[in-house]
């Protein structure tokens, strides 16, 4: 994790992957490359846990360390791939929202993922976007490695183009400098989470199918949305008012999207391969305005669209 927060520094566009415990081993670094706002990637290829737990079975129990794994209080990007494909697409996307907002992102896969095979359609290299790091527009004498555009993001400067840089894990100004006063840990914290609090809907990715008149909604990420959707199909033949929605971008939550269908359907379902993460936060956002039930999954093995369906058949007699 250091040597791809100075690579970064560099000027390249560094990442490395990782499972569980790997990642475990990387938060404190990771809070660094937070602090000083350096673009990077992270693949963790989710393992059954805690500690050693089950190195070569599937899971998704990182969750919740993607998003708290560090200490103090700041925001990142995590993105969710279902397939080999999505691994693909989304790690382009990862390393354009790392570049953009100079954050950390984590590409937040799973073993199954991870592991899979399957056909990937890699576009010609002029149809893919890329998005690089906003550079300095001033002279080197004027330039502030810390001081954001109105955007809340700061130009960033690569080691050797002439620019003085400053980078620390302390709480600094906009010179770089440490500056350990409660004045400015509060102003500095506040723009670390405000550049992505800000730019929600530039962010978060959703697919939504099937919930215009959806009484029951399917809410889901990664591998397991495959089987969701597979389940809301078979809820559909049947007649039943089920739609499906998939988190592409696991962090920052879609609070918004929660908020509005639990306007409209009784039934929130999340399946996924732990026990209960994501389905804690659908819980907060519905309000009380929609049940919420859990199919939390461990020991390596995979939710089938059997077992969704079934419970979307349950909670539709109620």
């Amino acid at each position: 994790m250091a040597a791809i927060l100075g690579a970064s520094w560099a000027g390249a566009k560094s990442m490395t992957a990782t499972s569980g415990p790997g990642l475990s081993l990387m938060m404190e670094n990771f809070g660094l490359g937070v602090m000083m706002e350096v673009p990077t990637v992270v693949v963790d290829i989710q393992r059954g846990g805690p500690s050693t737990g089950l190195p070569t079975l599937t899971a998704q129990g990182d969750v919740m360390q993607a998003r708290w794994g560090s200490h103090g209080h700041y925001e990142i990007i995590a993105l969710a791939p279902d397939s080999p494909q999505e691994a693909f697409d989304l790690t382009i996307r990862c390393f354009n929202l790392a570049e953009k907002y100079r954050v950390p992102v984590i590409l937040l896969a799973s073993e199954t993922v991870g592991l899979s095979a399957g056909k990937v359609v890699v576009p010609p290299e002029d149809e893919i976007k890329l998005i690089d790091r906003k550079k300095p527009t001033v002279p080197p004498g004027e330039y502030l490695p810390y001081r954001p555009d109105e955007d809340l993001i700061p130009p960033m400067a690569s080691a050797g183009e002439g620019y003085a840089i400053c980078a620390t894990g302390l709480t600094h100004d906009e010179k770089g400098y440490p500056e350990t006063n409660a004045e400015t840990q509060e102003k500095l914290v506040r723009r670390l989470n405000d550049k992505i609090r800000v730019h929600l809907e530039e962010i978060v990715d959703v697919e939504e199918e099937h919930l215009e008149d959806a009484e029951i909604a399917v809410v889901s990420y990664g591998q397991v949305s495959r089987p969701a959707k597979r389940a809301v199909k078979m809820a559909r033949d049947e007649g039943i008012k089920a739609g499906s929605i998939k988190l592409i971008t696991v962090w920052p939550f879609a609070e918004h999207v929660i908020r509005k269908w639990a306007k409209q359907v009784e039934w929130f379902i999340v399946p996924e391969l732990n026990y209960g993460q994501i389905y804690l936060e659908v819980r907060r956002e519905a309000c009380g305005d929609s049940k919420v039930v859990p199919i939390p999954r461990m020991g390596g093995r995979l939710i089938t669209p059997q077992e969704i369906y079934q419970e979307i058949k349950k909670v539709s007699k109620n």
